[in-house]
C-alpha cells in the first residue's frame, strides 16, 4: 500500500469509527455530514472526496465491520461452502467452539460496536446480510439434512434470534460470564442441558 492509499484508508477508517460512535447517540437518519467530520477530525471536502453521502459511508462501515468480524475466524467463507459438499452430516454443525468462540471473542472485544450494530440493525442492513448467509451457508446445510424447504427460514430465524438474545443478555451484563460459559449456554439451549458440550 503506497502513502496516498494508506492516508485514504486511515481517513476512511476514522470516518467509519466516527459514524459508529455517533450511532451510539442517535439514529442514522439524524446524523449529519458535519457531525461525522467533527467526530473524525476531518473537513467536509475530505468527506466528499471519499463519499457522495452518508449512505455511502454507512455501506463502507458495514463492510469494515464485516471484514473485522471475519478476521476472527480461522476459516473463510469459501472453505465453509466447500465443506457442505464433502462433509458428513455430523461435521455440518456450526454450533460448536470452532465457530462460537471466535464469534463471542469478537463481541467481547468490541462490546460497544456490537451493541451499536444490534441497536441499529436496520440501518446496518441485517436483513440483507441474513439473506446472504441464508442462501450461501444455512440453506445448503439444511438441504443436506433434507429439511423441508417451506420451514427452513423459520428454523434459521429461531437459531439466530435465540443466539442473539443470549448475546444481548451477555452484553447487558457487561460480558461478566466467560466466552466459554456463554458458548456452553448457547450449545445447551440448542442441543439440551444433558449434551456433552461444544
Amino acid at each position: 500500500m503506497n502513502k496516498s492509499e494508506s492516508k485514504y484508508f486511515n481517513t476512511a477508517k476514522k470516518m467509519d469509527k466516527a459514524l459508529i460512535s455517533l450511532l451510539e447517540e442517535k439514529s442514522f437518519e439524524y446524523i449529519t455530514v458535519s457531525e461525522i467530520c467533527k467526530k473524525a477530525g476531518v473537513n467536509r471536502s475530505t468527506f466528499y472526496l471519499h463519499y457522495e453521502n452518508t449512505i455511502n459511508l454507512l455501506d463502507e462501515t458495514v463492510r469494515f465491520l464485516l471484514d473485522d468480524f471475519s478476521s476472527y475466524f480461522s476459516v473463510d467463507a469459501k472453505s465453509i461452502t466447500n465443506k457442505f459438499q464433502d462433509s458428513s452430516l455430523d461435521e455440518l454443525n456450526f454450533i460448536s467452539n470452532e465457530y462460537l468462540l471466535p464469534y463471542l471473542t469478537y463481541i467481547k472485544e468490541n462490546k460497544r460496536v456490537f451493541s451499536t450494530v444490534l441497536l441499529h440493525s436496520v440501518s446496518f442492513g441485517f436483513d440483507e446480510i441474513f439473506q446472504r448467509l441464508y442462501q450461501n451457508i444455512f440453506n445448503p446445510i439444511l438441504e443436506r439434512y433434507n429439511y423441508p424447504i417451506a420451514d427452513r427460514q423459520y428454523a434459521m430465524l429461531f437459531y439466530l434470534n435465540g443466539i442473539t438474545a443470549i448475546v444481548k443478555e451477555w452484553l447487558k451484563d457487561d460480558c461478566q460470564k466467560t466466552i466459554e460459559e456463554v458458548s456452553q449456554i448457547i450449545y445447551e439451549c440448542i442441543f439440551g442441558y444433558e449434551s456433552n458440550g461444544c
